[in-house]
């Protein structure tokens, strides 16, 4: 499905210019030619980014900007701009836009700056819904866990536990960032509630016959992982 764009430029010259490569790039833009009514459009939140001119008519693009995250809106942004300063650079970034590109610019550096923001946003919307260390699978959506054919049934606590782990597979986790991260404690009860979940959760996990994947650390923590 080709990527949905919104491009805010009061400038017809700049602005066709811009549409007719994008378009070509095998985009579909929307245009609006102020400030208003580009952020009437781009409050619609069906854009997948935005191009916005820094100096427009009817409302200035850094207000326009200004008002999108004040809104919640997270679409990311390029301002274009004739200014540029580094003050006024910072100024667009600081202000919430996700790249700043200075006039005169080649069509080129746009499309590359775009296709960057772009990727940068699929990646943070990829939502992840399965974990895995071996034949340990977790599935995140139906709360599901199983090791090869066997299904296992976990209480809500080792189920976040085993979530962590599985987090930070291959990594020696120490019982702060255990009790930070599961049980939400900033400082130490001083209990051995962690070894009794880890010593539940291993039970269910690691069965006889199995390869171990929950090991002890010595003197540091535990380690989820296939290499003992």
């Amino acid at each position: 499905m080709s990527e949905k764009l919104l491009l805010v430029e009061d400038d017809a010259t700049t602005a066709d210019y811009i549409a007719k490569g994008l378009e070509e790039e095998g985009f579909i833009v929307d245009r609006a030619d102020n400030g208003r009514d580009g952020l009437f459009l781009a409050t619609e939140g069906s854009h997948d980014a935005i191009i916005l001119d820094r100096m427009l008519p009817g409302m200035d693009g850094l207000a326009v900007l200004a008002a999108l995250r004040a809104a919640g809106i997270e679409t990311p942004v390029i301002i274009l701009s004739a200014l540029a300063t580094a003050d006024e650079r910072v100024k667009g970034l600081t202000g919430g836009s996700d790249d700043y590109l200075a006039k005169p610019f080649a069509f080129a550096e746009l499309l590359a700056r775009l296709r960057i923001v772009l990727r940068r946003r699929a990646s943070a919307q990829a939502v992840e819904t399965r974990l895995a260390c071996g034949d340990l699978e977790m599935d995140l959506l139906s709360r599901k866990v199983r090791r090869g054919a066997r299904a296992i049934d976990l209480q809500p606590r080792e189920f976040r536990l085993l979530d962590y782990l599985l987090r930070h597979r291959d990594e020696v986790v120490t019982r702060t960032m255990l009790l930070e991260g599961v049980w939400d404690y900033h400082f130490d009860p001083g209990t051995n509630v962690i070894d009794v979940h880890i010593s539940r959760l291993r039970r269910k996990i690691d069965e006889e016959g199995d390869m171990p994947l929950i090991h002890t650390v010595r003197g540091a923590g535990y380690r989820l992982s296939e290499k003992g």
